[in-house]
């Protein structure tokens, strides 16, 4: 891919979701090496670019989870700072996240169709950094993007400005576009063996769906940063995109595991946040046990 204006790509990562079938091959304990780089630890900033329309209540969803990663004083079990803590057993020890600027981008800047070029152009028209924040653009519902629903959900990588690398990242939102690819299991699989979707735990296809990818690529951009992966460079297999398709014990095809359900709602969780919030997170492969971690 040829760099922008003023930016130079370094490396880029893919969120892919293959087929039913190839996904769950994923539970015989992937293997992912370590590649002898630098990885993203220490204190963390993440900026957000809005792209879009978002409602309050949307944005409120996704800012709740990210500050639920480092928050310490979330006593509901399983937590989702439990699932977060699984990034400090690589290489590096632990990350703190926590939850920088907040740019809304209401008026479509770029317009309803976007390259990957023009993701790094939102990633990075309000600022860099200083090397220690992850800028993520996030677009809404009516937006396209290149390879959104066809190959990927969201993406991380980074861009080289003079000595510094400065990573991004990006997720979209596919409850009007592709929620059986991108959205599952709150949405029928577009492959595999067709069972009830779960119903989301802040009833939102989209945005339940969002936080599922959002922490794939986050935990992808902290702990593997082009270093810890399985398989070739230019399609790896991260963190968590090891293990795609797995939320509990007893994940198969076409079901995601066993997970806790609200009485009174009904919705599948399996991880608690600030503000009593309720995640669905996927599993985290755990570098000291080499197997695919789950919280329930």
């Amino acid at each position: 891919m040829a760099p922008i204006p003023f930016l130079s790509l370094l490396l880029l990562f893919s969120l892919t979701f293959p087929s039913s079938s190839s996904a769950f091959e994923q539970q015989q304990s992937p293997l992912l090496k370590y590649h002898h780089g630098p990885l993203l630890k220490g204190n963390i900033t993440v900026n957000l670019v809005w792209y879009g329309k978002f409602s309050s209540t949307q944005r409120s969803i996704i800012v709740d989870f990210l500050n639920s990663l480092s928050n310490p004083k979330t006593t509901s079990s399983p937590s989702v700072s439990s699932w977060w803590r699984t990034t400090a057993k690589y290489k590096g020890g632990s990350s703190s996240v926590v939850v920088g600027k907040q740019t809304l981008d209401d008026k479509y800047s770029l317009g309803k169709a976007l390259k990957t070029s023009q993701l790094k152009v939102l990633a990075f028209k309000y600022g860099y950094g200083d090397g220690k924040a992850v800028n993520v653009v996030l677009t809404s519902s009516d937006v396209a993007v290149d390879g959104f629903c066809m190959s990927r959900c969201g993406t991380h990588g980074s861009v080289q400005v003079k000595n510094s690398r400065f990573p991004y990242a990006w997720v979209g939102n596919s409850v009007s576009q592709c929620p059986g690819y991108c959205a599952w299991p709150f949405h029928q699989p577009v492959y595999g063996p067709q069972t009830p979707p779960l119903v989301p735990p802040n009833g939102d296809v989209g945005v339940d769906g969002m936080v599922i990818n959002l922490a794939t690529v986050l935990a992808g951009t902290v702990v593997n940063n082009n270093w810890y992966f399985q398989g070739p460079a230019e399609a790896p297999l991260e963190a968590v995109s090891a293990c795609t398709g797995i939320f509990g014990k007893g994940a198969f095809p076409g079901y995601p595991g066993k997970v806790l359900v609200g009485e009174t709602t009904g919705a599948s969780y399996n991880a608690v946040g600030v503000n009593g919030r309720k995640y669905l997170l996927p599993a985290m492969w755990d570098p000291q046990t080499s197997t695919c971690k789950t919280l329930s």
